[in-house]
């Protein structure tokens, strides 16, 4: 059994979003996947996003970090 925590925050301020990523990032090194190189893997991640659904445009990643250890 696993515990999970899934957040989805948006932010005004891009300090504020990349405060709480890189505190995840923080936490990665207790972090697990789950069935790793497997096909039903679930790669815990963290991820920062360029939101632009306001002005009707899409996400464009800025940030990702997985948690593997293969």
């Amino acid at each position: 059994m696993k515990y999970r925590v899934r957040v989805d925050l948006s932010f005004d301020s891009e300090a504020d979003a990349r405060s709480l990523l890189d505190y995840t990032k923080t936490l990665t090194g207790k972090a697990v996947s789950t069935n790793e190189g497997e096909v039903n893997e679930e790669i815990s991640f963290c991820e920062l996003e360029l939101c632009r659904h306001d002005e009707g445009l899409p996400c464009t990643r800025l940030d990702r970090l997985e948690v593997r250890k293969l």
